[in-house]
C-alpha cells in the first residue's frame, strides 16, 4: 500500500457519467481519494452519505472527494440517484488501480479467503504527494477525521 510521502500513482478512470477523470487533471487541488467495497451496502452507503454531507466543507478547503470501487459506472449512477449523493464515484472494474495502490488484498470472511477491497482513504496534496493514509477504515466518524486532518495539513503547508 502507498504511504505518506509517496507520489500518488497516476490514474484515469470513468466516473458515474462515463467521463474519464485523471489525476493529472486535478493537479493543484487537494484530493480525498477513498476506496470502498460496494455500492448500496450499509457501510459504503453511510460513508458516501457522510462524504456528501461534508462536500461543502471539502469544497471550501479546495478539495475534491473521489470514491473508487470495482462497481460499474451504471451501478454508480444508480447508487448516486438512489441515495442522493453529491460526490464523484470512479469505476475500477478491472481493479488495476486498486492493485497498484495496494488496496486490493487477500481478505478472510467466515473462513473463506478471497481478493477484495480494503476500505482505505488517502489525502493527496496539490503537488501529487500522499499526505495522509487510513487503512482498514471504520466508517463511524471517519469523514470528520479526514476533514480535520486535511485542515491540519493545509494549515502546516501554508506556514512552510
Amino acid at each position: 500500500m502507498l504511504k505518506i510521502g509517496d507520489k500518488a500513482l497516476e490514474f484515469c478512470l470513468p466516473n458515474q457519467d462515463d467521463i474519464e477523470i485523471c489525476l493529472r487533471d486535478l493537479k493543484g487541488k487537494w484530493i480525498v481519494l477513498y476506496f470502498y467495497p460496494r455500492d448500496n451496502t450499509p457501510g459504503c452507503t453511510t460513508e458516501a452519505c457522510e462524504f456528501t454531507e461534508a462536500a461543502p466543507d471539502f469544497l471550501e478547503l479546495d478539495a475534491v472527494v473521489l470514491g473508487v470501487s470495482a462497481d460499474s459506472t451504471k451501478k454508480h449512477r444508480n447508487f448516486i440517484e438512489k441515495k442522493g449523493l453529491g460526490i464523484t464515484l470512479l469505476s475500477d472494474e478491472d481493479t488495476k488501480m486498486m492493485q497498484e495502490w495496494g488496496v486490493w488484498q487477500l481478505k478472510k470472511n467466515y473462513g473463506k479467503e478471497y481478493m477484495g477491497i480494503v476500505r482505505s482513504t488517502f489525502i493527496i496534496d496539490p503537488d501529487g504527494v500522499i499526505k495522509a493514509v487510513w487503512e482498514k477504515v471504520r466508517v463511524k466518524e471517519h469523514v470528520a477525521k479526514v476533514k480535520e486532518e486535511l485542515q491540519k495539513l493545509q494549515a502546516t503547508s501554508e506556514t512552510c
